[in-house]
């Protein structure tokens, strides 16, 4: 059966574009079934997650592939131009940013219900290992650390200060941060969802004009803070330490702190070099 369906073009650039798990990277399999009549499909997997690639009418969509849930008939869980030149780019920022971190959740959930808190906490874990030793690999030496919440890194490096939490047995981490404004910039347009309206920078203040200039996506709360809260995915604020900061005074070495949560472990990998 899988014989008769056209394979996917855009699969093979997507599943090099995730980061490899625990030494295993994504690869393509054929489909097993059309979602769409006609359509072009492969399946990628890193071993332990499966998505659907579907090329259609210049359209590619990204299926979650759930053992005892076919999509057929479903919503896409990405989607994008197939005549983008950064169509691949695209898709694959999204995936991070929603598609695996949902499925993490998932699991932490099933995992929690079925063997407990503590296991669901256990996997976080092993999570952060490998986000641990990626950091390695750019020269930053982390710290671990358990708390109630869960277990948690911490590193500092030039003045900027970072860590992971885990904030209990979910899926997904929090990141926070404090440290000059320019160190953010790596991360956030990693983990901001795409902005499709014009750009209007915030005259609430100089940091808030600063901050939505470069990242439209951001919203102001007041003077000395922004945020954003999409529908899913990360979500977060960037805030001046202390209400005493002048907000009216403002350049990359402005100092912040922001604090950023449902990262998954995959974004984290994938954005590690802008972890230091």
């Amino acid at each position: 059966m899988s014989s008769a369906i056209s394979h996917a073009e855009t699969a093979p650039p997507l599943a090099a574009a995730l980061p490899a798990r625990q030494g295993a990277a994504w690869r393509v399999c054929p489909a097993l079934y059309l979602i769409r009549p006609y359509a072009a499909t492969s399946r990628i997997t890193d071993g332990h997650r499966s998505l659907t690639v579907v090329e259609q009418a210049g359209r590619v969509e990204v299926f979650v592939d759930r053992h005892d849930d076919f999509p057929i008939g479903l919503s896409p869980d990405a989607v994008a131009d197939a005549g983008s030149p950064d169509a691949v780019a695209a898709l694959a920022a999204a995936v991070l940013r929603t598609v695996l971190p949902a499925l993490d959740d998932e699991t932490a959930a099933r995992t929690a219900h079925q063997h407990g808190a503590l296991q669901a906490l256990t996997r976080k874990g092993a999570d952060l290992a490998e986000i641990g030793y990626a950091l390695l690999s750019h020269g930053v030496y982390p710290s671990v650390g358990t708390r109630l919440d869960g277990p948690h890194l911490a590193w500092a490096v030039n003045g900027r200060e970072w860590e992971v939490l885990s904030l209990g047995p979910s899926g997904t981490f929090t990141v926070t941060y404090e440290g000059r404004v320019s160190g953010l910039y790596g991360l956030l347009a990693h983990v901001l969802p795409p902005y499709d309206g014009p750009s209007l920078p915030d005259v609430s203040s100089a940091f808030t004009w600063h901050l939505t200039e470069r990242f439209p996506q951001l919203l102001a709360v007041k003077g000395n803070e922004v945020e954003f809260r999409p529908q899913s995915g990360p979500h977060g604020f960037v805030l001046l330490p202390s209400e005493d900061d002048p907000a009216d005074q403002v350049d990359d070495t402005t100092r912040v702190a922001a604090q950023i949560g449902g990262l998954g472990s995959d974004l984290l990998l994938a954005a590690a070099a802008h972890l230091i």
